[in-house]
């Protein structure tokens, strides 16, 4: 066993006994660390900048595109939104310990389904140094040790940032941050099932698809964030150039944004010209199919490709549809489950693309940012989903819980018969 092996299985092995460690702490103590977690984030402030400015740096010499650039960034805004959100979650429902149904056999049998920690989980992330203490904190409020790998364009934040916390009264070993950012070490914790209950990998489709091809154990995920937005002939125009630009363009490189826009041809005529001029204000490229082009002739041609790209950036294609059902196809067909929406004042039709669509998030009037696990209510969400199995759609506090069944009796037995 290499050493690098080594190192990481024996922070496996402390992961699982501050697992137990946890699973003894009360909704208030845990509340009570997390408030300490944020009062020493803002403590730390000046560090967790110098660390955040040695990444930068590197990120400069190695030629990481704006975008990735800001992803990096730290700054006091930033730091103070990060302890924040750590307080947020400490005013959150505690799920561990809620009874989630109760029944009595006719034997005099009480059981119980209650949420309890799912035990150890590995969290593999990239640039957002956010999410280490996003991550931290909402792992620890639900009673799970945490064993988090960054990516070497964030190492020297996630380093500070998990020091921090350590000093806020955790259990030994509660958060761990892996020191190393070989690709090795990804296939090592998706291997270690001995120790770790769950891994959710948060980047790019490559690293998603190394986490899965290699798991032992079960993987949270979502590969891609092919969201659509489809104008319905019932939409109200202003309303459906509203919802476009917003889900298009207030942050482009995330994977709720929109990257596919569908309209209803009996409408097309009129609205292509109206989202188009809102769209470019916005330096927003556009890619259309036929129809579309017909309408929109200055439109670059769209071609199969892109109704499968995420493109993550102010690009959309554009493609006029004949039909909700038409429509439903398309997003079932070409999309990545992940978040759609109608625009449109038929309640009928709505209430089918809600049913028909087939994804973890299905808007009616509501631009597709705002899938999101604070928008939800969640407090600093763990991810998004698009599995079916455990969770689907943005991860909260409860979906970091699994659940046991609490049998109590007065010493009832099986018997000798079956």
């Amino acid at each position: 066993m290499s050493t690098l092996q080594e190192t990481i299985h024996q922070m496996g092995r402390q992961a699982r006994a501050a697992a137990y460690q946890l699973a003894k702490l009360t909704s208030d103590e845990k509340n009570a660390i997390l408030r300490a977690m944020a009062a020493v984030l803002r403590g730390s402030a000046p560090a967790l900048l110098d660390a955040n400015d040695r990444d930068l740096a590197a990120g400069v010499a190695h030629g990481l595109s704006a975008a990735m650039l800001d992803r990096l960034r730290l700054d006091a805004t930033r730091v103070e939104a990060m302890a924040a959100s750590i307080e947020q979650v400490a005013t959150l429902p505690d799920p561990v310990g809620q009874v989630m149904e109760t029944w009595e056999r006719p034997n005099g049998m009480r059981i119980a389904q209650v949420r309890v920690p799912i035990g150890t989980i590995g969290i593999i992330y990239e640039s957002r140094p956010n999410v280490t203490a996003d991550a931290a904190a909402l792992c620890f409020k639900t009673g799970n040790a945490t064993l988090l790998r960054g990516g070497s364009e964030a190492l020297h934040s996630n380093i500070a940032i998990t020091a921090a916390l350590g000093t806020a009264g955790l259990p030994e070993h509660a958060i761990q941050l892996i020191p190393f950012t070989e690709r090795e070490s990804v296939t090592i914790m998706a291997q270690m099932d001995q120790w770790l209950d769950l891994i959710i990998p948060r980047g790019g489709k490559g690293l998603i698809e190394t986490v899965v091809s290699h798991a032992r154990m079960p993987v949270i995920k979502h590969y891609d964030g092919i969201c659509h937005l489809f104008v319905d002939q019932a939409a109200d125009p202003a309303m459906a150039v509203n919802l476009t630009v917003d889900a298009k363009t207030q942050k482009c490189g995330v994977c709720n944004a929109l990257e596919t826009l569908l309209v209803h041809h009996g409408i097309a005529a009129a609205f292509l010209p109206r989202v188009a001029a809102a769209l470019r204000a916005k330096h927003v490229e556009l890619r259309g199919c036929d129809a579309t082009r017909a309408i929109l002739t200055d439109c670059i041609p769209a071609t199969d490709a892109d109704w499968r790209t995420e493109y993550l950036d102010l690009i959309l294609s554009i493609k006029v549809v004949g039909s909700l059902d038409e429509a439903v196809a398309h997003i079932n067909t070409y999309g990545s489950h992940h978040t759609d929406t109608i625009v449109t004042a038929d309640v009928a039709a709505a209430e089918r693309f809600l049913r028909e669509v087939d994804s973890a998030c299905v808007f009616h009037n509501v631009s597709n940012r705002l899938a999101d696990g604070g928008e939800f209510g969640f407090g600093a969400e763990i991810g998004i989903s698009t599995d079916k199995l455990h969770a689907r759609g943005p991860m909260g506090l409860r979906e970091l819980t699994s659940y046991q069944y609490r049998v109590r009796g007065s010493g009832q037995t099986k018997g000798h018969g079956d």
